[in-house]
């Protein structure tokens, strides 16, 4: 009898690897974009503003689709989208290097950004259904989207400082192994996700004030992290002084960050619940954005990891409460998180940038710290779901502490 539990553990486990992995290969596309920026301004001169427009192209198509597409997988089981998803993603970015025009270049990381779109909805919901609604599994699949973004800057730097613009086509081959090998294993979880949304479907009401509540504190966090990730490269270079090496490192330590965030996010929710854990972790991040911005000196790297732990703790936790708020429109649901979790952030990049090119830059990231502190005020609001799509989630349920425990390799 003691055997069974592991074993029915790591059965449960290894889609949700497979479903990391592949989310990994998505989120290196979200991650690629703004790692572009700099070879972008330095080939093609672009100031701030174009620059930013370059990240709102990747992202604003994006967000007006990925809740269509939410619509469609709460109707239909799509299991086909996320490799070809996954394809579009990189055949975007694979394709902007190649262009000259502006306006081309903008197209093809729409692509990308459809791409990216399409994919969350259906993966999300298949994640779910795989975890068991363990907060903890799904801060594992949270956690390959952000080793992806992480990556990002490590592949783009060398690659681009090789073969400048011109190489961005060798970018898409993650994208093409991970749909090879994804394909067949979210088949297999497709009558278990339907499953899984059935229940859901059949166990609570919607509650559409909370739901748009969580949206409003997702909005802020957007516009905080995708104009950091924007900028803090350009950033970091003019605060060090050292070029492009001092950006990409502060881009990695944004994203990587993220990494461990996502994990740490999973055990706290075990211990003291979702809301509680999002309050805390946007409380945090208004101290950790003022130090970025303020802290003179390699501090930056140090307040950089601060940032990203305190964005992305409470990342996939956000995830699970907005599909609990609407347990009989998942799909919507994941599609309207994820997609604000890039979109307002996307379309207020151009604005920062224009305010950068006459202000400076430290002083166009200064609100994104009162940004958090708004996220925070809006949080306590938020109350953890009711009913039988919310099992597991309003606190410290013993499986979970078990399950938190083991996937970080504790007793």
């Amino acid at each position: 009898m003691t055997t069974t539990k592991p074993r029915q553990d790591r059965r449960g486990a290894a889609p949700i690897a497979v479903l990391a992995v592949g989310h990994a290969a998505v989120d290196l596309y979200q991650g690629v974009v703004p790692a572009l920026v700099p070879f972008l301004v330095a080939e093609r001169a672009l100031d701030y503003r174009s620059a930013a427009g370059v990240v709102l192209a990747a992202t604003l198509l994006s967000s007006i689709v990925q809740p269509l597409f939410g619509a469609l997988t709460d109707r239909w089981a799509m299991p086909w989208l996320i490799p070809a998803a996954t394809v579009a993603a990189g055949a975007g970015v694979g394709l902007a290097g190649l262009f000259g025009p502006y306006a081309l270049v903008c197209a093809a990381v729409a692509l990308s950004g459809v791409g990216v779109a399409a994919y969350h909805p259906e993966s999300a919901r298949l994640a779910r259904a795989a975890s068991g609604n363990s907060h903890t599994r799904m801060g594992w699949f949270s956690l390959g989207g952000n080793v992806g973004f992480a990556l990002a800057p490590l592949l783009v730097g060398p690659v681009l400082a090789v073969g400048g613009l011109g190489a961005t086509p060798w970018l898409a081959v993650p994208a093409v192994a991970a749909a090879v090998c994804t394909a067949p294993v979210v088949r297999g979880l497709a009558a278990r996700s339907a499953a899984a949304s059935a229940a859901r479907g059949g166990g609570g009401r919607d509650d559409w004030p909370g739901f748009l509540r969580l949206s409003a504190v997702i909005g802020c966090r957007s516009v905080v992290f995708v104009g950091l990730s924007s900028f803090i490269a350009l950033y970091a270079g003019q605060r060090l002084g050292t070029g492009g090496a001092a950006g990409t490192a502060a881009l990695f330590t944004l994203f990587a960050g993220g990494a461990v965030g996502t994990v740490l996010g999973g055990r706290l929710a075990a211990r003291w619940g979702r809301v509680r854990t999002v309050r805390l972790s946007y409380a945090a991040a208004v101290p950790a954005v003022a130090g970025l911005l303020l802290v003179p000196g390699p501090a930056l790297y140090g307040f950089a990891a601060l940032v990203s732990l305190a964005l992305y703790v409470p990342f996939s936790l956000q995830v699970t409460l907005g599909q609990d708020y609407l347990p009989s429109r998942v799909g919507t649901a994941s599609g309207v998180t994820l997609g604000l979790a890039v979109s307002v952030g996307g379309l207020a990049g151009p604005a920062i940038g224009l305010l950068a090119d006459h202000v400076g830059l430290r002083t166009a990231l200064a609100p994104l710290a009162v940004l958090c502190g708004l996220a925070w005020l809006l949080a306590w609001g938020l109350v953890e779901p009711t009913g039988a799509a919310a099992e597991g989630g309003a606190g410290p349920v013993a499986g979970e502490r078990e399950d938190a425990g083991e996937a970080l390799g504790r007793p």
